[in-house]
């Protein structure tokens, strides 16, 4: 493998322990932390501080629950692509979302973020890797396309974990009259 080789994988929800009954304990969200967009983006002013609820500052969780509420929430804001999110929180170098999808994707490049998605609730196909049809660039190191040519594709469904590295095209796809809801983690990697 060189240099230019990337990977994306998904890590099915058994392997991670994680869902019902998988003995993993349930999260609670801390009012200062998961719902108070402040308390999620002010970085903590040392490595102590705490938030008012006695968590270290920057601390959050998402619970399942919630997540699925916030997806239905997102249902009748779609745009004309058939998607919405909302951002969650900023930390640092990385941030938080949840996305709701009743339709395919645009193919997607980060110059310079590389994703992570938590399949809440539906099934899409990811293409990942080879190259974007009718590339724009839509901001600087963002671009957009029609579709991907020569991308390896997965099926996706609740609980898969997909790390989707800077650089590598992306598209989900989904079948018509499918929804999809997933959390994002996007963390900006140095720049060379």
């Amino acid at each position: 493998m060189n240099s230019q080789t990337a990977l994306a994988f998904v890590v099915p929800c058994w392997l991670l322990a994680c869902g019902a009954g998988s003995g993993a304990p349930a999260a609670t969200p801390t009012p200062a932390a998961a719902t108070t967009p402040a308390a999620a983006t002010t970085p903590p002013a040392s490595a102590g501080a705490r938030a008012a609820d006695g968590s270290p500052e920057g601390f959050a969780v998402y619970s399942a629950n919630e997540l699925k509420e916030q997806g239905k929430r997102l249902a009748p804001k779609m745009n004309d692509k058939k998607s919405a999110s909302e951002p969650l929180g900023k930390y640092g170098n990385h941030s938080t979302l949840i996305g709701h999808r009743e339709g395919s994707g645009e193919a997607e490049f980060h110059e310079t973020l590389a994703d992570f998605f938590v399949v809440q609730e539906g099934e899409a196909r990811l293409v990942v890797g080879g190259t974007i049809d009718n590339p724009v660039t839509k901001s600087p190191g963002e671009i957009r396309g029609t579709a991907i040519a020569g991308g390896v594709t997965r099926n996706l469904k609740p609980g898969d974990i997909v790390h989707i590295p800077a650089k590598v095209p992306h598209q989900l796809l989904l079948e018509p009259g499918a929804q999809f809801t997933y959390f994002v983690i996007k963390v900006e990697t140095p720049k060379p």
